[in-house]
């Protein structure tokens, strides 16, 4: 298809009603008639040869297709708005990076890093989010640095790092271990929990125990949103948190968390940045991917010479 023959008018009515799952909102949004939009939608499936909406009654849902098509159109009208918006107000041109990071990262790891990377490249503009999910969050962005076990979708995914995880504590409670093995210590202590969306709260102990061979149930203690929150617990409160040895590389050094046994597994998830490729064209995008990516790589050589 042509691009002179872009039918552009029946994409803006395609991505209102796409947004809203709603021909009501879609109208509203866009300031025309419900009927126009139809019009518009029909046309454009009819010229696509592919249906974009699943018409159930009074509920709509968008098609593989459908799901397809407004993630493209979307993205480049935002850029269309945003480019205008700057050549009109004669703002600095190009527009901010959207970027989101798990909030123990951000906290443990990302903010430095992103202190550097901002010395050195101030020209770039970034809008930093963060939400407590496992996986990619609901929201539209640019990149994202995920936390989850290795997946296959159609964005560009690169590794950062693996998780590797062990019992922490603070050292009054590995005070406790002294003489011990790890099957005798860990019954008289709370484990505290990391919840991830959709799994049981004792998905990450039970299968630690598992493949350490100890026979205990894992189910009760307490559980946290976040690696930090659970980590603060345990050097203030007590009680012992399976934790990536990495992320809390400091803590471990200072003496506020301490492993009382050499018994660290990668436990299956890692963290990922995660990038759709026709993005790559953007220059700044395409930069603070490769510097995130040697910037991890020289962080896991610091943290395995450690």
């Amino acid at each position: 298809m042509n691009r002179r023959w872009l039918p552009l008018n029946a994409l803006r009515a395609f991505e209102a009603v796409g947004k809203h799952l709603s021909f009501t909102g879609g109208a509203a949004a866009l300031s025309v008639s419900q009927s126009a939009l139809s019009r518009h939608v029909s046309a454009l499936e009819s010229l696509l040869g592919k249906q974009l909406l699943e018409r159930d009654g009074g509920r709509l849902s968008l098609t593989p297709a459908g799901e397809e098509l407004l993630a493209v159109v979307s993205k480049s009208l935002e850029r269309i708005e945003q480019t205008m918006n700057a050549i009109r107000d004669e703002s600095v041109p190009g527009r901010a990076m959207r970027l989101h990071v798990p909030p123990s990262l951000l906290q443990q790891v990302f903010m430095p890093m992103l202190s550097e990377f901002r010395r050195d490249h101030p020209e770039v503009r970034i809008d930093l989010s963060s939400a407590n999910v496992t996986g990619l969050p609901p929201t539209e962005l640019d990149m994202a640095i995920v936390y989850d076990r290795p997946n296959v979708d159609d964005r560009i995914t690169d590794l950062l790092w693996m998780v590797r995880v062990a019992p922490l504590c603070s050292p009054e409670t590995a005070a406790a271990a002294a003489g011990k093995s790890l099957e005798q210590f860990l019954p008289g202590q709370e484990l505290l929990h990391l919840k991830l969306d959709g799994q049981p709260r004792d998905l990450l102990w039970g299968d630690y125990l598992r493949r350490n061979g100890v026979a205990l149930p894992a189910m009760d203690g307490l559980a946290f949103d976040t690696a930090i929150a659970s980590a603060k617990y345990a050097m203030t409160s007590g009680g012992v948190m399976l934790g990536d040895v990495d992320l809390f590389a400091a803590e471990l050094a200072s003496g506020q968390l301490v492993m009382p046994f050499d018994a660290v597994i990668e436990d299956g998830y890692g963290y990922y940045l995660k990038l759709h490729a026709d993005d790559l064209s953007d220059p700044a995008i395409a930069s603070f991917r490769s510097w995130l990516i040697a910037r991890f790589a020289a962080l896991r050589g610091l943290t395995a010479r450690g």
